[in-house]
C-alpha cells in the first residue's frame, strides 16, 4: 500500500494564494507538490511528471472543473478530489458521477484535505512512488538528485554547486514554470539545510546561471520576472532513482 508520505499532489486553482498554502502545508508533511493555474497547465504536467492525486478547482475561469474532469477521466485514472465553494449535493454528486473520487467544499481546513488525500491513497493502493528524497529530476537534460544532492550534465560531467545555489535550484525544478518571490525561495531553501544565506537571492541566482545557463547574461532557464521574483522556465521530470544511479 502506498505511504502518504510518499505521495505526489497536484492542487489546479486559479487563486495563487490558496495554492501556496496548500502547497506549504502539504509540502511540510513530507508530500511532493506540483501546482497549476489552469487546466492547460494540468495537462502539460501530467505529460511530464508523475502525479498521484489531483486537487482540482471546480470554479476555474474558462473551462471549469468539471469538464477538466470529464476530460481527464478520457486518458487517465489518476485520482481527482474537487474543491467547490458551493456546497450542494447535486454539484458533488454530479462531480462523482464524472469520475472524482473525492469532494471538498470550501472554506476548508487543509488537515481535512490532507485526510482526504490519504484516504484515496489507501483506497487505490498499488506500488511505490517516487518520494521527495528518492526523486531525481531531470530538465533540458541536466539530472538534479536531492539523496546525493549532486548536479550532473547531459554527459553525466558532475557540476560543483554550492550548498545555496543546490537548495535554489531544488526549489526551481519542484516548482517549474511559477514564479517564486524572493521570500518564497528562500524559505524553501533555508527549510532544506537551516543555514542562512550570507547574501542575497539575486546573487545566489547570478552564480548559479554561470553554471547551467548556456548564456548567462542572456538567461533561458531562470528568468526574472520584473518586480516579481524568478520563474524556471524548463520542463522537469522525476525519475525513479534505479534510473538515476
Amino acid at each position: 500500500m502506498v505511504s502518504p508520505n510518499s505521495s505526489s499532489v497536484l492542487i489546479v486553482d486559479d487563486d495563487r494564494r490558496i495554492r501556496d498554502m496548500l502547497g506549504q502545508f502539504l509540502t511540510e508533511r513530507g508530500l511532493i507538490v506540483y501546482e497549476a493555474p489552469d487546466g492547460k497547465r494540468m495537462f502539460s504536467l501530467l505529460k511530464s511528471t508523475r502525479i498521484d492525486v489531483i486537487v482540482l478547482d471546480v470554479m476555474l475561469p474558462g473551462e471549469d472543473g468539471f469538464s477538466l474532469c470529464r476530460r481527464l477521466r478520457l486518458e487517465s485514472t489518476v485520482p481527482v478530489i474537487l474543491l467547490t465553494a458551493i456546497n450542494e449535493a447535486s454539484d458533488r454528486i454530479a462531480g462523482l458521477e464524472l469520475g472524482a473520487d473525492d469532494y471538498v467544499a470550501k472554506p476548508f481546513d487543509p488537515r481535512e484535505l490532507l485526510a482526504r488525500i490519504r484516504a484515496v491513497m489507501r483506497r487505490i493502493g498499488g506500488a511505490a512512488v517516487v518520494t521527495r528524497e528518492q526523486a531525481i529530476y531531470t530538465f533540458n537534460g541536466w539530472a538534479l538528485d536531492p539523496r546525493r544532492r549532486t548536479l550532473r550534465t547531459r554527459d553525466n560531467v558532475l557540476v560543483d554547486l554550492t550548498s545555496g545555489e543546490f537548495d535554489l535550484l531544488l526549489a526551481f525544478v519542484e516548482y517549474p514554470q511559477q514564479i517564486l518571490h524572493r521570500d518564497r525561495l528562500l524559505d524553501l531553501a533555508r527549510g532544506r539545510t537551516n543555514q542562512a544565506f550570507d547574501r542575497s537571492v539575486d546573487v545566489q541566482i547570478s552564480r548559479l546561471r554561470r553554471k547551467i545557463e548556456i548564456d548567462p547574461a542572456e538567461p533561458q532557464l531562470i528568468k526574472t520576472v520584473r518586480s516579481e521574483g524568478y520563474i524556471f522556465t524548463a520542463d522537469v521530470s522525476l525519475e525513479s532513482p534505479e534510473r538515476g544511479s
